[in-house]
């Protein structure tokens, strides 16, 4: 990833310390496209050891588990097994005539639906689901396997030690709000990961001290909200948000295309929508404080506007937007296809993809303001975005 020419910004002693900030890795969910956030999470530890939060959605409440819920050495390989666990099903022996892609991918799709996928789900066997939609069941597949391989492969003892913290979005059934299970507030096990990645119709709500939860995906399909409404504004913060959809696409030309590109944009935009309202948000509210701080010195003493001034102000954040780009052959199944192909090519794509971001620090310097948010869009190969904070003229202040 390379960066295109732009105007130089100003540069101050005071812009977020890389060092010194709170390291946040952020996780979207998007079933087997998860094992593109394993790549880059692989790529992220070659340079970078220390991680201090980790928020996920759906499978990126799985691959946060798998990294919390496991010492800095350990957790790659239980990324790897976990990875090689879930696509080692039916989908691995493919017919000898399903040689296209695109074909052996939706081949190994019809697969996990027909199969389930071993270590994750499998299909109930109740009869009752010959009733179709008025079956009196709430899901197609059991999720038992998953809470089988999540007791295996994760420490939780770990997470809830608060070495890391911890957090995992899921939607009250009822009430229709989003709620996040943190390791500050509560105690986590399998059920609470099981909970952030129950999407129904496929999976069954989970009960949770008696409530019943669904796939948060079904609110917001990302936790940045979350980790930056709960961060401490008095300390610096350096965000890497992986989603796993991509707003941008080409114009569909079959039905299955078009599938794709209404799932690409029902979650992608989501995501997108809410990391610049929060970004514009934060960035007015800094704005107003730094107009504040212009008042005369006997208006900035007054208790009400101190008060005021210290709520709107708050330290830089910068958030590293890293986002999967889509292979040509892959169609609306991509999230539900498990192939050992496909699964190793997403976590290569997440591997490189970091590696390039990380081999170019220099594309995260430049645009770094000393207030605000400031956000990184790595999305395209040759492309570099940056939004940055709202700057605002000076202003002489009176006397």
């Amino acid at each position: 990833m390379t960066s295109t020419p732009r105007p130089k910004t100003r540069r101050s002693a005071s812009r977020l310390d890389i060092t010194k900030a709170r390291r946040a890795l952020v996780l979207q969910g998007g079933g087997a496209l998860g094992a593109y956030q394993a790549g880059v999470y692989a790529g992220v530890t070659e340079k970078h050891k220390q991680l201090d939060w980790v928020a996920g959605v759906s499978i990126g409440a799985v691959n946060a588990a798998l990294i919390a819920g496991n010492p800095p050495e350990k957790r790659v390989e239980r990324l790897k097994e976990f990875w090689h666990l879930v696509s080692s099903g039916p989908a691995q022996r493919l017919p000898s005539w399903a040689g296209e892609r695109t074909w052996r991918n939706q081949w190994s799709a019809s697969a996990a639906t027909l199969f389930g996928i071993p270590g994750f789900f499998e299909p109930r066997r109740s009869p009752a689901l010959l009733l179709g939609s008025a079956a009196p069941v709430l899901s197609y597949y059991d999720t038992a396997p998953l809470q089988a391989t999540l007791e295996r492969l994760v420490d939780f003892d770990r997470i809830n030690d608060g070495g890391i913290r911890f957090s995992v979005g899921a939607v009250n059934v009822r009430s229709g709000n989003s709620v996040y299970f943190d390791n500050t507030v509560q105690r986590i096990g399998p059920e609470h990961i099981m909970a952030s990645g129950a999407l129904p119709p496929g999976f069954a709500p989970v009960h949770i001290d008696g409530e019943d939860y669904w796939d948060g995906g079904i609110v917001s399909n990302t936790p940045l909200q979350y980790v930056l409404d709960t961060h401490p504004r008095t300390e610096p913060l350096m965000v890497l948000q992986v989603d796993l959809f991509s707003a941008h696409g080409d114009m569909p030309r079959t039905l299955a295309e078009a599938m794709e590109r209404q799932k690409d944009i029902t979650y992608s935009s989501r995501t997108r929508m809410n990391t610049d309202a929060m970004a514009a948000n934060m960035n007015l509210q800094q704005a107003i404080a730094d107009l504040m701080a212009k008042m005369p010195e006997r208006l900035r003493k007054d208790p009400a506007v101190a008060a005021i001034c210290a709520e709107l102000t708050h330290q830089p954040i910068e958030i590293v937007h890293l986002i999967y780009r889509d292979k040509h052959y892959e169609l609306e199944s991509k999230d539900y296809e498990f192939s050992r192909a496909s699964v190793e090519d997403h976590w290569e794509a997440g591997l490189r993809d970091i590696r390039n971001t990380l081999d170019h620090p220099e594309l995260l310097q430049e645009a770094s303001q000393v207030n605000g948010v400031t956000t990184f869009d790595l999305t395209e190969p040759n492309a570099h975005r940056v939004r940055r904070p709202l700057q605002l003229p000076a202003v002489r202040a009176a006397r």
